[in-house]
């Protein structure tokens, strides 16, 4: 019966040994992801994720810098041209142009045009009451199309000539 029980613990000692070996020779489950993973083009996950990086500040003094939208806008000769309602950039996200809701009284009547940003002047605009100057007559400014959303834009230009904007599709 000795003889039973130390050839019992004598197999359950191999068995033991085998088994720890062959789990030191199998791949990690890690392992037997990284062919299936490069099979479907996905890279690796990172080994160790680092902190992402402290986002950069920019301190703006409050004299050099405001919001536009609701401003008045004025011609160079001091005619009243509206309010700027919406600024319109491109797909790179540049400033291209602004709406301008020009005419009427009090609201009505009025319709939006769209001015080149470079048709518009920022001279002095520390104040809320501060005004933008357009570099347009009222004249040119009657002769623009309306702004509506969802169509092309025609912008009006310093130069007081009409032209769209020009997007890649």
């Amino acid at each position: 019966m000795r003889a039973k029980l130390l050839t019992a613990l004598l197999a359950f000692v191999v068995a033991s040994i085998a088994t720890a070996q062959a789990e030191n020779e199998r791949p990690s489950p890690q392992a037997d992801r990284k062919p299936a993973q490069a099979e479907q083009g996905a890279a690796p996950p990172a080994a160790a994720k680092e902190p992402a990086p402290p986002p950069s500040v920019t301190v703006i003094g409050a004299r050099d810098a405001h919001g536009v939208l609701g401003r008045e806008v004025r011609s160079q000769t001091d005619e009243d041209m509206g309010r700027i309602v919406d600024v319109i950039v491109d797909r790179a996200g540049a400033v291209r142009a602004a709406a301008i809701d020009f005419g009427g009284f009090l609201g009505v009547g009025s319709r939006k045009i769209v001015v080149d940003w470079n048709a518009l002047h920022f001279g002095r605009i520390a104040n809320k009451s501060d005004s933008i100057t357009l570099e347009l007559s009222k004249e040119q400014v009657n002769a623009a199309p309306e702004y509506k959303e969802d169509a092309p834009l025609i912008v009006l230009g310093a130069s007081g000539s009409l032209k769209p904007l020009e997007f890649e599709h």
